[in-house]
């Protein structure tokens, strides 16, 4: 385009966030102002957006800097959507400072605030919230519900969250909709009620989706019931037949029993249909630059070292008690070699690379694109605890915050 003015810029930034390609949204922004071009508020919004996506902590920093010194007004669009990206950077202390510091909220910015806290597994800072929403004259919505029951079942509040669950209609006149019997069906599944999640699916009058058999899908591979996982993944491949995850899923359950010729066949069907498994990356920022890994690599500049360090972490960890749990490796091989997968998961890679490349006593701060796996999360609690150092992962479903040997999750998750 030989001209382009700010609406231009502005939906090209929002349209790389939207496809998944947050960083380049991000560069965009800094051409933008090279150029001569002055965003308005608008475009702060859709950068944000954008930083919230990518979960890179010091570019929120740079964007809530900038923000602050051209003194845009923090009003309900702008201080929602800083509340998310704070948030989903790995700062929800940040974020409720800026939502403290909101003069008006309406009922999407409390939902946000709500969630940031679901997420991070404060579940009860997020029940705190919601009487103080309702003082302040603001009803709940269907967002607001789901935020509260997604909180509840990621803390373990069962009783609490079953509790919202049948006040909704009474109490706010909000009408269940599948996400909220989703969030419901995860409470009870993650608490181990599984008879009592299936008979709530059942009874659903609501149209079941592949989200709602997907949690309980893996409420039974956290419980290890194969026979109601095999009921779950077959709603689930009718609803959603091209979606690999589902088949890698099923599979992981029957390898966790030994049931290797079901996980042969689980994986035959894939190839047949000519799915394949989604690779497990993760991300750490070092000096304001992107590093990504994953399991096995060796592609970094700096490969030796990583796994010096990892070798050096390895025989820490073994003089606390650390036993790699190969339950986690999904593979019929020889327990040596399952170990040998196990510790080069891509996370434990990053977390290594962080150590040398990081000053001391400073958060490490990681990103996956997979839901982190119980070796590994064992694994950042213990290494938490012998180099005093803060590990914040962001993985597909929520952040965990390791510090001094535990986790915020409180292993709940």
């Amino acid at each position: 385009m030989p001209e382009r003015d700010l609406v231009t810029w502005t939906v090209m930034i929002g349209g790389y966030a939207e496809c998944g390609n947050a960083n380049e949204s991000l560069v965009l922004f800094d051409k933008m102002r090279e150029e001569g071009v002055v965003p308005d508020k608008v475009a702060m919004v859709t950068v944000v957006f954008a930083c919230a996506k990518l979960g890179a902590m010091h570019k929120a920093r740079t964007i809530d800097d900038y923000i602050q010194r051209k003194k845009f007004q923090l009003d309900v669009i702008l201080g929602t959507a800083m509340i998310d990206m704070h948030a989903k950077c790995g700062c929800v202390e940040s974020a409720r400072e800026i939502f403290d510091r909101m003069e008006e909220k309406n009922v999407i910015s409390w939902s946000a605030m709500i969630a940031a806290y679901g997420y991070h597994g404060q579940g009860r800072k997020a029940l705190d919230l919601f009487p103080m929403m309702l003082r302040s004259g603001i009803l709940p919505n269907k967002i607001t519900l789901v935020s509260l029951l997604y909180a509840c079942s990621h803390a373990g509040l069962v009783e609490e969250g079953l509790r919202f669950f049948s006040l909704m209609w009474e109490d706010y006149s909000v009408r269940a909709d599948v996400k909220h019997y989703t969030c419901v069906v995860d409470l009870l599944g993650r608490a181990g009620r599984l008879d009592e999640a299936l008979k709530l699916i059942e009874s659903m009058t609501v149209e079941k989706d592949e989200g709602l058999w997907g949690a309980f899908l893996g409420a039974c591979r956290t419980h290890k019931d194969v026979v109601l996982a095999e009921k779950a993944a077959t709603s689930l491949l009718e609803l959603q037949p091209q979606n690999p995850g589902h088949y890698i899923l099923l599979s992981n359950i029957y390898a966790n029993a030994g049931r290797w010729e079901d996980v042969a066949k689980t994986r035959d069907l894939m190839s047949q249909r000519r799915l394949k498994k989604i690779p497990g990356w993760t991300w750490i920022e070092v000096d304001n630059k992107s590093h990504q890994f994953s399991v096995g690599d060796t592609t970094h500049p700096r490969s030796k070292e990583i796994y010096e360090m990892l070798k050096s972490l390895g025989n820490k960890l073994e003089l606390v008690g650390y036993v790699p749990d190969t339950n986690f490796v999904l593979h019929d091989v020889d327990e040596e070699l399952k170990i040998g997968i196990l510790y080069s998961h891509s996370e434990k890679l990053a977390i290594a690379f962080g150590l040398i490349a990081t000053p001391e006593h400073t958060p490490i701060r990681i990103i996956k694109n997979l839901r982190v796996c119980g070796d590994c999360h064992t694994f950042c609690k213990l290494v938490s605890a012998i180099t005093g150092r803060v590990i914040i992962v962001r993985d597909a479903n929520r952040f965990h915050h390791f510090k001094e040997g535990a986790c915020s999750c409180g292993d709940y998750w």
